[in-house]
């Protein structure tokens, strides 16, 4: 089979199209045949192996595929330790999830990794209550895009969305943000604060870092959250100082999506299922954010972390 393959860890120039032999499933396991695969920021910290998780070589990368199963049941499902970028990728049965009917692949790949991601922040990490203002940082992206809809769709009385133009500004408040600012803003605490009616802010979702992050936490209320869920910058934030919390019962609090597979009571699929039917009902959708052959798997992760892009990127496994 046609895969991506990684030998040395690297940048996006160490991402090479090779032939494979076909994956073979395990106890609990099923292969399934690729029909899009589906692109996550964390896929370029797994090529220079800068994950939570590290990444060994060889390694095909990837985490997400939709697809048929030997069945020919179409599944969309999460992989243990990459894969994805392939022609057929093997996916344990307990992380691969029925697609209903009228959701299409780039639906079920947003919805997989970003739109549960999205859900989570604001239900488990933010405790989003209707009423609360809710700044989405990276608000054209596949979590940001997904969140502003959710936060709307939840009940907040005021979505502020950052992104880095004016394209993206635009995309931001047809998806339902109430403002939309510059992300490069020079003061980020003072641009969020004036965004909200010159108010602090109850809810911050963050996966930039660096000074993006010092600032925001500086622009919360009193009891005010922010979840951490990435750092697209690498730069890590100020380290932060438990007294400081006091000073407006800040609550930071980090995400990291597999530890929703420890909850009890099936979390993670319930949390699919009904971002499925609020698609399905119109409430919210996904964003396309570009489709690429296998091949140019290279120029999607050039792409993706320049942070150009939109929405959910896809590969073709057929190109």
């Amino acid at each position: 089979m046609r895969a991506v393959q990684v030998t040395e860890f690297g940048g996006p120039e160490v991402l090479n199209l090779v032939d494979l032999p076909d994956p073979v499933p395990g106890p609990g396991q099923q292969l399934v045949e690729v029909d899009r695969i589906g692109i996550n920021y964390a896929d370029t910290h797994q090529a220079e192996n800068s994950y939570l998780a590290p990444s060994k070589l060889p390694l095909v990368p990837g985490g997400e595929v939709v697809g048929r199963a030997a069945d020919g049941k179409r599944v969309v499902a999460l992989l243990n330790g990459g894969g994805g970028y392939a022609e057929r990728a093997v996916a344990d049965e307990v992380t691969s999830f029925g697609v209903p009917d009228g959701v299409d692949d780039l639906t079920a790949l947003s919805f997989i990794v970003q739109g549960t991601t999205a859900s989570l922040l604001l239900r488990k990490s933010a405790h989003l209550e209707p009423g609360e203002s809710v700044v989405v940082h990276a608000a054209a992206g596949g979590v940001g895009s997904i969140a502003v809809q959710l936060a709307k769709a939840w009940g907040a009385s005021r979505v502020i969305a950052t992104a880095s133009s004016d394209e993206k500004r635009a995309l931001a408040l047809e998806l339902g943000a109430d403002v939309a600012i510059d992300s490069r803003a020079e003061n980020m605490t003072d641009a969020l604060r004036e965004a909200n009616g010159g108010k602090r802010v109850d809810i911050v979702l963050d996966m930039t870092g660096g000074t993006v992050t010092d600032q925001s936490i500086a622009a919360l209320a009193p009891f005010g959250r922010l979840a951490f869920y990435g750092m697209a910058s690498r730069e890590n934030p100020k380290p932060i100082e438990a007294r400081n919390l006091l000073g407006h019962s800040t609550t930071v609090s980090g995400m990291w999506l597999p530890h929703a597979f420890k909850l009890p009571g099936n979390v993670f699929g319930r949390t699919l299922d009904e971002l499925f039917e609020l698609a399905l009902a119109g409430r919210i959708r996904a964003v396309a954010g570009g489709e690429y052959a296998l091949s140019d798997a290279r120029a999607a992760h050039e792409a993706l972390r320049s942070r150009g892009t939109m929405g959910k990127l896809l590969l073709d496994p057929a190109k």
